[in-house]
């Protein structure tokens, strides 16, 4: 049996004009793109020819393993995330998930939503800067209160997201 490969795909913001050329490649290179149903809606049109499996927030883990049982069975699956796969995507999950297996798993980086935002309002990050989730299903809520607290006192343009 060939064997699989895993693409982490970052596909940027929201739209194919914020995706890079190797995301979009890394998906018409794949015969199944597995994600969030908002991103698989996203991309469905671009995609009409693939299989596409989505599923609902909350579902991380079982998303990974489901792209790295496709891919143990010889296909080629690309695991979309919005953004960046590696802020607050899906990136690590998957490569945690992968480390015991033989299958190839590449992360392709996409844009994130902070530095997209950034430049839509004409405010580049030109310096040092924080990025700040304020979602506590994974951190208490104390702890990113005392996140803000600090970044705020060294002077940071702070990028917040809620997933």
């Amino acid at each position: 049996m060939a064997k699989g490969k895993i693409y982490v795909v970052g596909m940027g913001p929201g739209n194919k004009d914020n995706m890079s050329f190797k995301a979009f490649d890394s998906m018409k290179k794949s015969d199944i793109l597995i994600g969030h149903k908002t991103y698989i809606s996203l991309v469905k049109d671009m995609f009409p020819e693939k299989e596409l499996i989505k599923s609902a927030m909350k579902k991380e883990i079982d998303r990974c393993n489901e792209t790295l049982k496709l891919a143990e069975s010889g296909k080629i699956v690309s695991l979309i995330s919005s953004g960046e796969s590696g802020v607050y995507g899906m990136a690590g999950i998957m490569l945690e998930i992968a480390l015991d297996s033989d299958v190839d798993v590449e992360i392709v980086p996409g844009i994130t939503a902070s530095n997209a935002g950034a430049s839509v309002v004409g405010a580049p990050i030109m310096h040092d800067h924080a990025t700040i989730s304020l979602s506590n299903l994974l951190t208490d809520w104390e702890l990113i209160t005392k996140r803000i607290d600090l970044a705020s006192q060294g002077d940071f343009v702070i990028s917040f997201y809620n997933p």
